[in-house]
C-alpha cells in the first residue's frame, strides 16, 4: 500500500468525545496494520472556541488508551510544527495563491451587513441564504470591486477574510473507501471561508494545507464531515495536487442508546453514563462529565467496545485485544449505518478484562478507590478480596458497593431475611454455630465449611433457614461470594466479632418491626 501515513486532528474546543476516541482508534489501527505512521496534528485555529486544559486532555485521554503517536507537538517530526497555531503563515501563502489564480476572492463584508443581507433574503422566502455563485456579484467582495479598489482597501487595514469560488453547476465526486462514489453539485455549495479577518485559516484551507504538505495518504473521520469533502476535493484540483489527494473514509455516527440520533455529551447525564474518556471538570457543573476511567472501565476493554462501534470483523470474536484488533482490521469492514451506543454491552466487555486480569493487576488499580474511601488495609488483603469478588463485578467501583463488607463493619442488615427467619429455633443455632466457630483452631475455609456442614446436618436442620442468617450476620446481604471463603478472608477475630454484633441488630430488627 505504499508509505501509509494517517493523522487524527483534534480540536482543543473542550473534552474528546467518545467519538472522537473511535475517529482516532481505527487511524492508529489502520496505521499500525500497514506498518505505517500515526500523526497527532492539533487544530486550533478557531481561538474564538479555544478552551484552557482541552489539548493536554486529549493528549492525557490517548494516552490512558494507549494510543501513542509516530509524529506529535512533543515528539515532533521532519512535518512540523504539528500545531496549527504555529503553522499561520504557511496558509496565508496558499489562500494568496488562490486568488491569484481566481479561484477565490477577497471578501470586505462585515458581520452586520451579512447580517442584515441574511435577513433579507429570509424575508424573501430563501430559508437558508448561500454565499455562491447567485449572490456573490451583489455582495461587498473582490470581483465587484475589482483588482485596484481591493488593493486599497487592504492597504488601507480594510478587514478582509479570503472566500474560495466554488464554479457554477459542477458535479463533485470522489470514492470513499467505506461509501463508495460519492457526488455533490456544486449548485449545493456555498463560497466557504478559507482566511479569516484575523488572518488565521478555516478548516477547510488549513486541513486540506497541512494533509498535502504532512503527506498524509488516508484521512479517516467522521462522518459529519463528509459534506465538506466536496470543497476539499475542490481545493485539491485548484492548487493542483490531485494527484496527491488522500483516500477518504468517513466513519458512521455513533448513536444515542435509543438508536436514533448522534450520541451527544449531554446524552451522558441523561442516560447516567460517561461519554468521554475521562472526567472533565469545569467551572460549570453543566459541563463537567465522568469519564470512562473515573466510572471504572479498564482501557482495553474500552478499546475493545469501540472498536466494534462500527467496525465488524466478519466473525463470532468479540473479544480482542489491542493487537488482535491491528491484525484483523480493515477500514473494508467498517459499516455504513450508525452504531448505536450500548453501556451494558461496554459493561460486559469490561466485565470479561476484570476476570482475565490477575489478581495483583487489579488490587493495585482498585487500591486508590479504597483509600479514597478512607479505608485503610494493605495489598496483600486486598488481592484476596479482588480474588473473591473479580466475578461479581462489572466496573471496578463497583467492589466498593457489592463488596463493602470486606472494607468497613459499617454496613446494612438486610432486614427482610432477619424479620423472616431470626427467630427460634433458628436463632438458637446460628448462636450454637457461632460458638463453635470460636474454638476452631485453624480457621480456613475447609474447616469452616466442614464445622456449619455438619452442625445443619446432624440437628436435621434446614440449609435454608440457617444459611442465610450466617451470611447476613457477616456480611449484611445474602449475595456475595462464597461464605466460608468471605470468612477466612476477614479472619477469625473479625467473623466472630460480626456475630455478636448482629445478634444484638437482628433482635432489635425483630423488636422494631422496621421495614427499611
Amino acid at each position: 500500500m505504499g508509505n501509509v501515513r494517517v493523522r487524527f486532528a483534534p480540536s482543543p474546543t473542550g473534552p474528546l468525545h467518545i467519538g472522537g476516541v473511535r475517529t482516532a482508534l481505527y487511524n492508529y489501527l489502520f496505521a499500525k496494520k500497514n506498518k505505517g505512521t500515526f500523526v497527532l496534528r492539533i487544530e486550533d485555529t478557531d481561538q474564538t472556541r479555544y478552551v484552557e486544559g482541552a489539548e493536554d486532555y486529549i493528549k492525557k485521554s490517548l494516552e490512558w488508551l494507549g494510543l501513542g503517536f509516530d509524529e506529535s507537538p512533543e515528539s515532533g517530526g521532519e512535518f512540523g510544527p504539528y500545531r496549527q497555531s504555529e503553522r499561520k503563515a504557511i496558509y496565508a501563502k496558499y489562500a494568496e495563491k488562490l486568488v491569484s489564480m481566481d479561484y477565490a476572492y477577497y471578501a470586505f463584508d462585515t458581520a452586520q451587513e451579512l447580517e442584515m443581507w441574511r435577513a433579507d433574503m429570509k424575508s424573501q422566502g430563501v430559508h437558508s441564504p448561500k454565499y455562491d455563485y447567485s449572490t456573490r456579484m451583489s455582495m461587498n467582495n473582490s470581483l465587484v470591486l475589482g483588482k485596484a479598489k481591493s488593493k486599497e482597501l487592504i492597504a488601507n487595514g480594510t478587514p478582509f477574510v479570503i472566500r474560495i469560488k466554488v464554479p457554477e453547476n459542477e458535479k463533485i465526486t470522489f470514492t470513499d473507501m467505506v461509501r463508495g462514489e460519492v457526488s455533490f453539485d456544486t449548485s449545493e455549495l456555498d463560497d466557504k471561508v478559507m482566511l479569516k479577518t484575523d488572518g488565521m485559516p478555516t478548516y477547510h484551507l488549513a486541513n486540506i494545507v497541512d494533509d498535502h504538505l504532512m503527506k498524509i495518504t488516508h484521512v479517516i473521520r467522521g462522518e459529519e464531515w463528509l459534506p465538506s469533502t466536496a470543497h476539499h476535493v475542490l481545493l485539491y484540483k485548484y492548487l493542483c495536487w490531485e494527484d496527491s489527494m488522500p483516500q477518504f473514509a468517513h466513519l458512521p455516527l455513533i448513536l444515542k442508546p435509543v438508536g436514533k440520533g448522534k450520541l451527544s455529551k449531554r446524552d451522558g447525564a441523561k442516560f447516567g453514563f460517561p461519554v468521554f474518556p475521562l472526567s472533565w471538570n469545569s467551572d460549570n457543573p453543566e459541563d463537567s462529565f465522568i469519564g470512562f476511567k473515573e466510572f471504572g472501565f479498564l482501557p482495553d476493554a474500552t478499546i475493545n467496545f469501540l472498536a466494534l462501534l462500527g467496525w465488524n470483523p466478519g466473525t463470532e470474536q468479540e473479544i480482542f485485544v489491542l493487537s488482535d484488533l491491528i491484525k484483523s482490521f480493515s477500514i473494508e469492514k467498517i459499516v455504513k449505518s450508525g452504531a448505536r451506543f450500548n453501556i451494558d454491552k461496554a459493561k460486559w466487555f469490561n466485565q470479561q478484562y476484570i476476570l482475565a486480569k490477575k489478581d495483583e493487576e487489579l488490587a493495585e488499580l482498585i487500591m486508590p478507590l479504597i483509600e479514597e474511601e478512607g479505608y485503610e488495609i494493605d495489598m496483600d488483603y486486598l488481592k484476596r478480596v479482588v480474588s473473591l469478588m473479580k466475578a461479581r463485578i462489572e466496573l471496578l467501583p463497583d467492589i466498593l458497593e457489592s463488596g463493602v463488607f470486606f472494607f468497613t463493619d459499617n454496613f446494612n442488615y438486610q432486614e427482610k431475611i432477619v424479620r423472616k427467619k431470626w427467630k427460634e429455633p433458628n436463632a438458637g443455632h446460628v448462636k450454637k454455630i457461632k460458638e463453635e466457630l470460636s474454638s476452631l483452631k485453624n480457621f480456613n475455609k475447609e474447616n469452616i465449611e466442614e464445622l456449619i456442614k455438619n452442625y445443619i446436618e446432624s440437628n436435621e436442620l434446614s440449609f435454608g433457614n440457617i444459611f442465610p442468617l450466617l451470611r447476613v450476620a457477616v456480611t449484611g446481604t445474602t449475595k456475595g461470594p462464597d461464605l466460608f471463603e468471605t470468612m477466612e478472608v476477614l479472619k477469625k477475630n473479625k467473623t466472630l466479632s460480626r456475630f455478636d454484633v448482629a445478634f444484638d441488630s437482628f433482635d432489635v430488627i425483630i423488636k422494631g418491626k422496621t421495614t427499611n
